[in-house]
C-alpha cells in the first residue's frame, strides 16, 4: 500500500461489551442511540458495510457491501481516549490509568499550586461547561486556576484568557504533566482556555492535551522508523505526545478535520494519515446531545464520497472508534463498547466480514503489514482477509 487514511470517530461505539457491567455501562450503544434521531442518515457508510457488522442492527444491512468490516473488542483495562488510541496503535494496557472520583490528593494540588504560583479552585469531577459557569467568577476575581477531572484519567485546568494567557496556561499544564507520573500518571493533562463574561463563558478552540508518552513501541514508531510518513490530524499528536509522528496539524472541530482529511487525499505521500474527529465525544456524547451526535455522523457520511474520490489503487480508507459515549444513557461519561472497523479501497475484498476481533491492535498490525513492515506490536494482521 502507498497511503492509508485511518479516521477515528471519537466515541462512536456500537454496543456494550460483555464486561460493560463492570464499568457501569450496561445497555450502552452509542451508534444505536444516535440512530434514534430523525437527523441520522448514513447511506454511504451503509453501502460500505457499517450495518453489516456483528451486532449492529440500527439500520438494515446491505446485500453486497462495498467495503470490508469488523467489530473490534477492547482488551485494555479502560474506556478512555488515550488507552483506546494506544490499543489501536498496538499497546495492550493491562492496568487502568488512575482516576479521581473524589478529586486529586491534597499533596498533588499543593505542589501544583506552589510550582505555578496560583491557587486552585474546584478539584472535583465536573462537566467542562458547568465548571466554568460555577467557578468562572471566582477565578476572574482571584486568579486561581480551575482544576477538575471526570470519569476519565484526566487533570483538566481551565482559565479565562483575559486572566491567564494561553501561553501561561500551557506552561502550567506542562508543570502538571511533569508532576503526574507513576502513581498519579493520568492519561492526559488538558488545558481548557475560555472567554466571555458570566454567565456566557465559552470554551475556545485553543484546548491542548499533554499526554503520557506511550510506554511501548507503537505502529507509529515502526512506520516512522521505516521512513514512512505519519501525518497526525486533530488531537492524535497530543494523544501520542508526538512520538512516532512526522507531521501534525490541529483542528478546530469535526468539519475542519474532515476538510483537512479530504485535502490530504489529494496530496502525494507514502504512509499513514491518522485522524481524530473529536466533536462526537466532546460536544455530543458528554452532553447527551443525541441530535448533535446524529447530525455529526450524517456530516461524516456525506464526506465519504469526497474522501474516496482521490484514493489511488494502492490506498485504503479506514473508519474506527476508540470507545463509546452513549448520548441517551443517564451517564455523560465514556462507555465500554465494541467499536466499528470499516475499510474501503480499490483492492478491498468487497463484503469481507472479519467478524468480531479480539483487540483494537489488529488495526495497527494490519496497517504495518500493508506497508510491508513486520509488526512488533500486540495484534494480528488481517491484511490477507481485507485485500485481494
Amino acid at each position: 500500500m502507498k497511503r492509508i487514511f485511518l479516521i477515528v470517530l471519537d466515541s462512536v461505539g456500537i454496543g456494550e461489551m460483555p464486561d460493560a457491567g463492570a464499568y457501569g455501562d450496561e445497555g450502552s450503544n452509542t451508534l444505536a442511540a444516535a440512530a434514534t434521531s430523525s437527523y441520522f442518515s448514513m447511506p454511504n457508510m451503509q453501502r460500505l458495510g457499517l450495518f453489516n457488522i456483528d451486532g449492529v442492527f440500527c439500520r438494515p444491512a446491505v446485500e453486497h457491501p462495498a467495503g470490508a468490516f469488523a467489530r473490534m473488542t477492547e482488551v485494555s483495562k479502560g474506556k478512555d481516549t488515550t488507552i483506546g488510541h494506544w490499543e489501536i496503535a498496538g499497546i495492550n494496557s493491562t492496568k487502568p490509568l488512575p482516576t479521581y472520583p473524589n478529586g486529586f490528593p491534597k499533596e498533588v494540588l499543593e505542589e501544583f499550586s506552589r510550582k505555578t504560583g496560583r491557587a486552585v479552585l474546584c478539584n472535583k469531577p465536573y462537566s467542562g461547561t458547568e465548571v466554568i459557569k460555577d467557578y468562572g467568577q471566582e477565578h476572574e476575581r482571584t486568579g486561581a486556576l480551575i482544576v477538575y477531572t471526570s470519569a476519565d484519567s484526566v487533570f483538566q485546568v481551565a482559565a479565562h484568557e483575559d486572566i491567564v494567557s494561553v501561553e501561561e496556561l500551557y506552561h502550567d499544564c506542562e508543570i502538571a504533566r511533569k508532576m503526574l507520573v507513576g502513581e498519579h500518571g493520568v492519561g492526559r493533562v488538558i488545558a481548557r482556555p475560555f472567554t466571555g463574561k458570566y454567565p456566557d463563558y465559552t470554551r475556545t478552540t485553543r484546548r491542548h492535551d499533554f499526554s503520557l508518552l506511550p510506554p511501548q513501541t507503537t505502529m507509529l514508531d515502526q512506520l516512522s522508523a521505516a521512513g514512512k510518513d505519519v501525518i497526525a490530524v486533530g488531537k492524535i499528536n497530543d494523544i501520542f505526545a508526538g512520538k512516532g509522528i512526522t507531521e501534525f496539524t490541529r483542528t478546530t472541530g469535526n468539519d475542519d478535520g474532515i476538510a483537512q482529511s479530504i485535502q490530504l487525499t489529494k496530496r502525494d505521500f507514502n504512509g499513514l494519515c491518522f485522524v481524530n474527529l473529536v466533536d462526537f465525544d466532546m460536544l455530543y456524547g458528554h452532553r447527551n446531545d443525541v441530535e448533535g451526535y446524529a447530525k455529526g455522523l450524517t456530516t461524516v457520511d456525506k464526506a465519504v464520497p469526497a474522501l474516496l474520490e482521490h484514493l489511488g489503487p494502492d490506498d485504503l480508507l479506514m473508519f474506527t472508534a476508540d470507545h463509546g459515549c452513549d448520548p441517551i444513557t443517564p451517564s455523560t461519561d465514556h462507555s465500554r463498547e465494541y467499536t466499528p472497523w470499516v475499510i474501503a479501497g480499490a483492492r478491498v475484498q468487497a463484503g469481507a466480514n472479519l467478524g468480531t476481533l479480539r483487540t483494537f491492535a489488529d488495526i495497527g498490525a494490519t496497517i504495518l503489514d500493508a506497508f510491508g513492515i513486520q509488526p512488533e506490536i500486540t495484534g494480528t494482521s488481517r491484511l490477507a482477509e481485507i485485500v485481494g
